[in-house]
Formats: structure tokens, sequence, C-alpha cells
């Protein structure tokens, strides 16, 4: 396990030795990335969900309907799940009054 942590922790070591602009520059990346990535997920877990609806409706008796039953209820524990975390992180983040944004004091990566 270290063989493989400790190759990443030296690559960002130089990053978090600067730590007021580089930590923030990587925290703000993967921000980024996390907000896109997120929905992507989501939907794809809804097209999941779909596509076991699909194979159901369109499969006949016995074995084709007993798998995509399978499919369908794997996509809507998913679809719970991952909705699940997301309003009970949201709601810890009200509850205790923490702020999630980045403050506007640390330098933000330029855009062009």
């Amino acid at each position: 396990m270290m063989k493989k942590v400790l190759p990443v922790v030296a690559f960002f070591a130089p990053a978090l030795a600067f730590a007021q602009t580089g930590a923030a520059e990587i925290i703000s990346k993967l921000s980024n990335i996390l907000n896109l990535i997120i929905p992507l997920i989501i939907g794809l877990a809804v097209v999941y969900f779909l596509w076991g609806l699909i194979s159901y409706v369109m499969a006949g008796e016995g074995d084709d309907k007993a798998k995509a039953r399978g499919v369908m209820i794997y996509g809507i524990v998913t679809i719970f799940v991952m909705v699940s975390v997301w309003g009970l992180v949201n709601l810890l983040v009200g509850t205790f009054n923490l702020d999630n944004t980045i403050p506007s004091d640390i330098p933000q990566v330029p855009t062009r």
C-alpha cells in the first residue's frame, strides 16, 4: 500500500510546500473535476436503470425478466445511495454552518 501512496505524496509535496498558492490550486482543480464528474456518474446510473427497464419490458418470461429486474434494482439502489449521500453532505453543511466556498483572497488559476 505504501509503495502506491508514497509516489503520489512525493508528487504533490512541492505544491504543498508552497501551501498558500499550491494547495489552493490543487483544491480548486479537484473541486472543478468533482463538479463535472458527479453529475456524469448520476446520469450513468439513470441510464443503467432505464436500460434495465427497457430490457424488462422487452424480455419474455423467465430468466431474462429476472436479470432485467436485478439491473433495475441495482440502478435504483445506486441512484438512491448517491442522492442520499449528496443530501447528507448538504444537511451537514447547513447544520454546522460550514462555508464550502473557496475564499476570494486565495489566488485563482487564470482562465482564458
